[in-house]
């Protein structure tokens, strides 16, 4: 014999569970229709030819990989390029072409993941202009396969173009929202809201200094969208910290590289010099 919990008889439970399978229903009925509204990112200060030096620190501090970034300038397109090298092997390289002509303008996005830090490495193609989508992985039988697919790809694409985008957010504007693909493995379109924290201190050479935070929610939309907090899946967000100032600049961030992968923290680096310099000749 069936018996009550709670004092909670069996024809109030089955009313109960009704209830909350309709709930969710609507839930999801609502997410399919109800997106986050992607805003146009304005170009506040033209992106130049730099090459930066970053370093790569896993959530115990260490560092394990050393990186750079290098951006040139040709006309009104930009060719930027983070390469990070891990002690391992393992290769993270991703390189982005924008335009930014009153806006900034995805053109193409190509992120590589391979070597032992990587479970599921990645070989992503992005062709903005065609809304292509190339993937390359390996199957189980270990050979090679290459799929490409066609997404509506809209203006405000932001693959490889975050640290931009954020870059020119003013810290006293609503939240910023943007599109990017990912891969899972097939191809589809996320929502990233960006948002302002507040000022957070860091020190350079014994000076108290202020850099402005960002968080960036990865809202995954849809049905998925609605589930993935369910189950526990929903991706974490993303901190992202600048330097403002006569010039901003990216200073840091703590994320995953990859779909629940750990948290890891990118930040600027500085070389360092041997004590005792070589004679000049």
């Amino acid at each position: 014999m069936l018996r009550p919990f709670s004092g909670v008889w069996p024809m109030n439970i089955l009313f109960v569970k009704r209830l909350q399978i309709c709930s969710l229903i609507l839930l999801l009925v609502l997410a399919l229709h109800l997106t986050a509204k992607a805003d146009p990112v304005p170009v506040r200060a033209v992106e130049g030819t730099i090459h930066g030096l970053l370093e790569l620190r896993s959530e115990d501090g260490q560092v394990v990989a050393s990186g750079d970034v290098f951006r040139v300038l040709r006309g009104n397109r930009v060719t930027s390029r983070t390469l990070f090298h891990f002690k391992d092997g393992s290769i993270d390289d991703e390189t982005t072409v924008f335009s930014q002509l009153h806006t900034f303008q995805l053109i193409s996005d190509h992120h590589i993941q391979k070597g032992p830090s990587f479970p599921h490495p990645m070989d992503v193609l992005i062709n903005a202009r065609t809304g292509e989508v190339t993937v390359h992985s390996t199957g189980k039988d270990g050979k090679e396969e290459v799929k490409t697919d066609h997404l509506d790809l809209p203006s405000d694409l932001s693959n490889g173009l975050v640290p931009v985008v954020v870059e020119n957010m003013h810290p006293n504007a609503p939240a910023t929202t943007v599109s990017m693909v990912v891969a899972t493995p097939k191809p589809r379109l996320v929502k990233l809201v960006i948002s302002s924290v507040g000022e957070d201190r860091y020190v350079v050479a014994g000076t108290s200094r202020k850099a402005i935070h960002y968080s960036i929610k990865i809202d995954l939309g849809g049905v998925a969208g609605v589930v993935a907090p369910i189950i526990g899946k929903a991706p974490p967000d993303i901190q992202i910290w600048t330097i403002g100032g006569e010039a901003t600049t990216f200073a840091r961030e703590v994320g995953p590289l990859y779909a629940e992968g750990p948290m890891m923290t990118i930040q600027l680096a500085s070389p360092i010099w041997p004590d005792t310099p070589k004679p000049s000749h």
